[in-house]
């Protein structure tokens, strides 16, 4: 009875309207956000933009993603950049620290030596290569 009263037309309409608000409020999010982050504007140009964006919310976000559209994507891009700088450094950083001290590498080398794995004279020629 429900589909015969709701056509098939009618759920793709609601669909497609109900996509066109989720994108909106994906859209008005990250306006708001460029506006706050941006660095290159003071307080009272980003009131504005609020309150234009708040009055007139199309329009104010299409003169907004004009006007600025192309600075929101270089700051993106820095905050991309600052953010991988960071993960290479904290990786470096943990990947020095777990390693291998060369006291453990020479405990290993007598190890292997007292098992008769590798020779004395090996032994020595690793010991110089991990002590230069």
């Amino acid at each position: 009875m429900l589909a015969y009263d709701y056509p098939l037309l009618g759920l793709f309409w609601t669909m497609l309207w109900i996509f066109i608000f989720v994108a909106w409020i994906f859209l008005l999010i990250r306006v708001f956000a460029d506006i706050f982050r941006s660095h290159d504007m003071g307080g009272w140009g980003k009131a504005l933009w609020c309150i234009l964006i708040i009055i007139f919310p199309i329009l104010g976000t299409l003169i907004y993603l004009i006007a600025r559209g192309r600075g929101m994507t270089e700051r993106d891009m820095a905050i991309a950049q600052q953010q991988e700088q960071a993960f290479r450094s904290y990786v470096q950083e943990t990947a020095a620290a777990g390693g291998t001290s060369a006291a453990d590498e020479l405990s290993k080398l007598a190890d292997l030596r007292s098992k008769g794995v590798i020779s004395d004279a090996e032994f020595e020629q690793q010991k110089a290569k991990l002590l230069a």
